[in-house]
């Protein structure tokens, strides 16, 4: 099964499951495939990849974010504070996001996705 046809047949699986698009193939994901990289759908990544690439992407954007506003003036933050509150900020959007998909995969009996069939793995 190419990589594709592994990506469509896990989008049905997972509306049939009731788990919406943008949950189980978010943006990011779909412009990656899009791309033609071959990266796993979040519900088969692991807690640790799964904080550290949301938490570090959602920490930039906000941190900038928090800069652009420190700089037309809407809110007054030191410039030293912004890492510092992009990095908390960053560590927990990562961390409860990480847990969210981990239980969700675990609800849905996900496996490996290199081990993905696109039928049910429920036993």
């Amino acid at each position: 099964m190419n990589t594709l046809s592994k990506i469509a047949s896990y989008e049905q699986q997972m509306a049939a499951s009731g788990i919406g698009r943008s949950t189980a193939s978010p943006p990011a994901w779909r412009m990656l495939w899009h791309l033609g990289l071959q990266v796993p759908p979040p519900l088969f990544l692991g807690f640790l990849p799964l904080l550290l690439i949301l938490g570090s992407t959602f920490g930039l954007l906000f941190g900038l974010s928090i800069w652009l506003l420190q700089a037309f003036g809407v809110v007054d933050f030191s410039l030293a504070s912004i890492p510092v509150r992009a990095g908390f900020a960053g560590l927990f959007f990562g961390l409860f996001m990480a847990a969210y998909y981990r239980n969700l995969a675990r609800k849905h009996i996900l496996g490996s996705w290199a081990n993905y069939s696109g039928a049910s793995e429920r036993t």
